[in-house]
């Protein structure tokens, strides 16, 4: 009875989630209908902003599908996409009496024992979590995330939420086939649920960027952890936007530490962090970085980030047949030497900040509402003739992360050799290297290898 009675509260928890998404997104597209009716197109700049406000009002992943879905060029026009690009949560933070509840279930009735103090205040708010700032017995400043109630219901209503979009999205325009895309965001977000998972990735990236002075990495108290309570030590920082006006030797070093906490532990261990988005750093008081959330971590196999360094070196080499085999190591199938020249539109577009051979601007000036505008076009525009494509899930997050960090480095407005930083980290990339590497980091930290 008791179990009955469980099943009868999820499946009630995943229906009031669908039934409150759904009225949201309901409402936007209502207006979008109208506007189709009256000859405008049916998404338009102001039902991105609707849209934006939306999603940005409920807590859990659904804000981050819509994330997923504006980085694939020509699902949504620029104008949709770029407002869904910066989204951030602006649900408030659950109360005192959530707190009380949710520690005491995570940690036991005498949880505020544990601690020498504990703000009861979130710190911060985000899509699955809020954190809570707190002191050890021995002193050190700890900051304690708390998972939400109920999100593994969110998850389940937004998953269905983004299935039924990506449906509609294929019905409206085949071009880019986003099954794949839906199975690799179901599988991320699962993830996010796990606590004890992000506490892994967190120790990994300890691993990975050990020897980075400029980048800082929380450390997990495992005594003080769940799946669904994660507490770490405390990295003092301000918002990275606060420097956005700051002098350009600021900036740089800031966005210098940006660049390298995200491609030197892909380029030497095959780890992304998959949700770069401004949120996710704080800046230290000597313009180094704190990398604050390890929710969203992909990792992939040897032989996909030799697919993505070879990809590389074929662009500047202009060789076609090595460009064809890097995008099968990528998943991609079917490469054809017309769909070699389609796609690599696109990948010079991601790549050319990092072929360029000189210190310059990522967007190098071009006004931001047009940066990309005219490759994702034109990229779509092609594929559309050649019957479309289905891209691999590898393809969702690599997408996704490079076009966040790329939005990172243009916020700051970094000038940077970027070519060169890429260079220093992959001028001794060998599988077999990346291999050894690869298995010694993930025992160490606790994390699964990738199949």
């Amino acid at each position: 009875m008791v179990k009955k009675r469980e099943r009868e509260n999820g499946v009630a928890r995943r229906l009031a989630r669908f039934a409150r998404v759904s009225a949201g997104l309901g409402g936007v597209a209502a207006r979008g209908a109208v506007r189709a009716a009256a000859g405008t197109d049916l998404f338009s700049a102001r039902n991105a902003a609707d849209l934006t406000r939306v999603l940005g009002n409920l807590r859990g992943p659904v804000m981050k599908v819509a994330q997923f879905v504006a980085t694939v060029p020509g699902v949504l026009p620029p104008d949709v996409a770029a407002p869904l690009l910066s989204l951030q949560t602006n649900a408030p933070p659950m109360g005192a009496s959530f707190v009380r509840r949710r520690m005491a279930a995570e940690l036991g009735s005498d949880w505020e024992k544990k601690f020498r103090s504990f703000d009861r205040e979130a710190a911060a708010a985000a899509s699955l979590g809020q954190v809570h700032k707190a002191a050890a017995k021995d002193g050190r400043l700890l900051a304690c995330k708390l998972q939400y109630p109920d999100m593994a219901a969110a998850v389940d209503a937004d998953i269905r939420q983004l299935r039924a979009a990506l449906r509609i999205q294929r019905g409206f325009d085949g071009t880019i086939d986003t099954r794949e895309f839906g199975h690799e965001i179901e599988e991320r977000l699962r993830e996010e649920l796990d606590y004890a998972r992000e506490a892994a990735h967190m120790r990994l990236y300890r691993l990975m960027l050990a020897d980075r002075d400029d980048i800082s990495v929380p450390e997990p108290v495992d005594s003080l952890c769940t799946g669904r309570l994660l507490t770490m030590t405390w990295l003092e920082g301000k918002p990275i936007l606060d420097f956005a006006g700051a002098d350009l030797k600021s900036r740089n070093r800031i966005s210098a530490a940006l660049f390298k906490a995200w491609w030197r532990p892909f380029a030497r261990f095959g780890v992304i962090h998959g949700d770069p988005h401004l949120g996710n750093y704080t800046v230290r008081g000597d313009h180094g970085i704190n990398l604050l959330d390890y929710g969203c971590v992909r990792t992939f196999t040897p032989s996909f980030v030799e697919g993505v360094v070879g990809l590389y070196r074929a662009l500047q080499k202009k060789d076609d047949g090595l460009a064809a085999k890097s995008y099968r190591a990528w998943g991609f199938s079917k490469i054809t030497p017309e769909m070699v020249k389609v796609l690599n539109l696109w990948a010079r577009f991601i790549f050319t900040p990092l072929l360029d051979d000189r210190v310059r601007l990522v967007d190098d000036g071009v006004p931001a509402a047009e940066y990309g505008l005219k490759q994702a076009n034109e990229v779509h525009a092609k594929l559309k003739e050649m019957g479309g494509i289905r891209p691999p899930r590898e393809f969702v997050f690599m997408d996704r992360a490079a076009i966040g960090l790329g939005g990172a480095l243009i916020r700051l407005g970094a000038r940077l050799n970027f070519h060169k930083l890429f260079e220093e980290e992959i001028a001794d990339f060998e599988p077999a290297a990346l291999v050894r590497r690869q298995r010694a980091a993930f025992m160490e930290a606790g994390v699964p290898l990738p199949k």
